[in-house]
């Protein structure tokens, strides 16, 4: 299964290309909605909260470190193995569309590096799979924080979040 995880998936990347356009257009509605009312209209957040969790569910996959092949939802579901947790900020300060990405860069460039690992790490779990059936705790564990900071800078980036992400690595 490994080998074929990726053409399998073809569906979710052409739908998800669709929903990257649609939160283009989200994001540059809810900077002009944020700039002026202080606040990220909740329908388009949880849109973008959706997108994120598709995504998510999508990389898991492809990354190996779910079997379930995702839904074709932005809802969370119950058979959900990677699931992504939010909390819908009541108020965004103004000036957060403008500098979230300038104030994020040292985040997001540690976040880069450790995803980079992550994917490297995916490729040696494929090996791993293939001979053991299983992917091994420590890969396991390189590739979720990976993708927690992946998340969590896309989340602080797009104003969805107002607490700065930590720099700290999960142990659970």
């Amino acid at each position: 299964m490994p080998l074929i995880k990726w053409l399998i998936l073809l569906p979710h990347y052409i739908v998800l290309i669709v929903l990257g356009i649609g939160a283009a257009f989200v994001a540059l509605i809810a900077f002009f909605a944020t700039l002026f009312t202080a606040k990220y209209p909740e329908g388009m957040w949880n849109y973008m909260v959706g997108v994120h969790r598709w995504a998510l569910r999508v990389m898991a996959y492809h990354f190996l470190i779910t079997d379930n092949y995702p839904p074709f939802t932005l809802q969370e579901t119950p058979d959900d193995t990677v699931q992504l947790k939010a909390v819908y900020p009541e108020r965004v300060s103004r000036w957060r569309p403008f500098f979230a990405w300038l104030i994020i860069l040292p985040y997001a460039i540690v976040a880069s590096l450790i995803f980079l690992v992550a994917e490297i790490c995916s490729f040696f779990a494929f090996f791993t799979i293939l001979f053991t059936k299983k992917i091994p705790e420590g890969l396991f564990g390189v590739i979720r924080n990976g993708f927690t900071w992946n998340i969590r800078t896309g989340f602080y980036s797009y104003w969805m979040s107002t607490e700065y992400p930590p720099f700290e690595w999960d142990e659970d």
